[in-house]
């Protein structure tokens, strides 16, 4: 079920966060669902994956660990609990609102297409990764009831395209000559061409964050100009998670590798109080 990927479900949240909703209750308890939703809906999505992809990851030096692969975790019961888990996010999904439904809908079809032989696609299996992140923001504005900042959207999309290409690279460095092998689409990219679109999505990353800073809409949103000042903490981030990726490789991938990271977690700690001042000081 991958619970420490369930992180990334904390994308479901920014619009809530963003819209002065922590402070509404009904906001908050539908913000809430939804994040539960789509961690009931991933898990039920790796369980598939994993089932499919046992056979190759047991060529794996790290995903040959897996239960399903290991043989620890009998398909039934790993069919069984995906079933489960993805019927207890549809319901909620129901109870949040059809437009939310929608949206978690589209995201599970996008990764089983994933996962059936979407990955295969050279940079379309990065947009895909992409895109799950954009549709998780999508979703929680859904279910809270507000539109997504189209900032927010810009940001979102650079920062996840950040992060699949730093995995690819991740994972060619790890695999070297077996990469092909367990991921075929892996032949299709370098550490070069990696390298460069990694160049190319940081500083779109970075420059769509400070733009959003010093923007007149977000200075008059939240009656401050203060948020420029969180720009040095986003530039850590990034540059922290560059640091993992290029000078201190391990096993796991970077994405893993910074849930116990203690300068990376102390920073995005440092910025989410920061941004929490600055949008709900009034």
């Amino acid at each position: 079920m991958r619970p420490h990927q369930w992180a990334k479900n904390l994308f479901v949240l920014a619009p809530l966060v963003f819209a002065h909703g922590l402070l509404r209750p009904a906001m908050l308890t539908f913000g809430s669902a939804a994040f539960f939703c789509f961690c009931a809906a991933s898990s039920a999505v790796y369980l598939f994956n994993d089932l499919r992809d046992r056979e190759a990851d047991r060529k794996h030096p790290i995903k040959q660990r897996r239960p399903i692969a290991a043989g620890t975790l009998p398909a039934p019961a790993a069919a069984a609990a995906a079933v489960a888990l993805l019927s207890a996010a549809a319901l909620g999904g129901a109870w949040i609102g059809r437009s939310f439904l929608v949206v978690l809908a589209v995201y599970v079809l996008l990764n089983v297409g994933y996962s059936l032989g979407l990955k295969r696609v050279v940079i379309l299996d990065v947009m895909i990764i992409s895109l799950g992140f954009v549709l998780r923001v999508v979703a929680g504005a859904a279910a809270v009831g507000v539109v997504v900042s189209r900032w927010l959207l810009l940001c979102t999309i650079f920062l996840a395209l950040f992060l699949a290409f730093s995995k690819r690279r991740h994972e060619i460095e790890l695999m070297s000559d077996r990469a092909s092998h367990q991921r075929r689409v892996l032949e299709q990219y370098s550490p070069a061409f990696l390298d460069m679109m990694i160049n190319v999505v940081t500083a779109s990353a970075v420059v769509s964050y400070c733009l959003y800073a010093v923007a007149p809409e977000t200075a008059e949103k939240y009656d401050t100009q203060n948020l420029v000042y969180t720009i040095p903490l986003v530039l850590f981030g990034i540059f922290r998670y560059l640091y993992l990726v290029y000078q201190d490789p391990g096993e796991r991938s970077p994405t893993e590798a910074i849930l116990s990271d203690f300068p990376f977690l102390a920073n995005l700690a440092l910025w989410g109080l920061a941004v929490l001042w600055i949008v709900y000081r009034g």
